[in-house]
């Protein structure tokens, strides 16, 4: 498909430069297309420049729109009451990770994103519940949210750091055993995940993705940058480095 947008734009610029087809007679117009056709045959080079520049173009177009709405929504995404913030809460870099615990790359890039934040000392990381893969996301959260709003910070950490890692399934009678096994009143915390303020923090989370165009888990807000889907390590790295750079 994008090679034959590539010709059909290849082609259209040509075209507008003779003058257009429109003008041409038929023969002519034949005549023209196997000329550029037989040009690319012996260029095919030029179809790789073409398309290289064009993702070039596309590549710039998608950072220009991501600074715009990182302005936009730049208070809700970092300044949010009721994420969690951890790391370094004076940091020069803030990371904030959209995330959902039923997520297979969310939680590949759980142990990578708390080594970044150790080693590095200087990151404010926060975190914003994203539930998109079903009921087992949902009730998930819910309990995370629960669980802060209860308890705190310290134990909402602690039921994030059990729930990425939880083997089977997130039912109410798991999530009860793990409100125990936390130390918690199993009863008080499925009571409030029902609560409307759990409910208005995942809606808040779900309309700022819309408004960020952010479909899919995880997604990183690092500084200035957007980074959609997980990164290893040392990429991160990079990211954080180059952001620290750009100032």
């Amino acid at each position: 498909m994008r090679l034959a947008l590539t010709l059909a734009a290849a082609l259209t610029a040509t075209s507008a430069l003779a003058g257009g087809l429109g003008d041409m007679t038929p023969e002519e117009r034949a005549a023209f297309r196997e000329e550029v056709r037989s040009y690319l045959m012996e260029n095919p080079e030029v179809i790789v420049e073409a398309m290289t520049e064009l993702q070039t173009r596309e590549d710039k177009a998608a950072a220009e729109r991501d600074l715009q709405m990182l302005a936009e929504n730049k208070d809700i995404i970092y300044n949010n009451p009721a994420d969690w913030v951890g790391g370094n809460p004076q940091g020069d870099i803030t990371v904030v990770e959209f995330m959902d615990y039923r997520c297979g790359y969310c939680r590949k890039a759980y142990e990578e994103t708390e080594e970044l934040v150790k080693s590095d000392g200087n990151i404010r990381f926060v975190l914003k519940e994203f539930p998109i893969l079903g009921e087992q996301s949902m009730l998930s959260s819910q309990f995370a949210l629960a669980v802060k709003l209860l308890y705190g910070d310290d134990a909402y950490k602690a039921a994030h750091d059990a729930l990425i890692s939880l083997r089977g399934d997130a039912t109410a009678e798991s999530l009860a055993r793990l409100a125990t096994d936390l130390g918690h009143d199993p009863a008080a915390v499925a009571e409030k995940m029902k609560a409307p303020e759990v409910m208005d923090i995942i809606k808040a989370n779900h309309d700022l993705a819309t408004l960020m165009e952010i479909n899919g888990t995880p997604t990183f807000v690092i500084d200035q940058t957007m980074v959609r889907g997980y990164v290893p390590l040392d990429g991160m790295r990079q990211i954080v480095d180059g952001q620290r750079k750009d100032g």
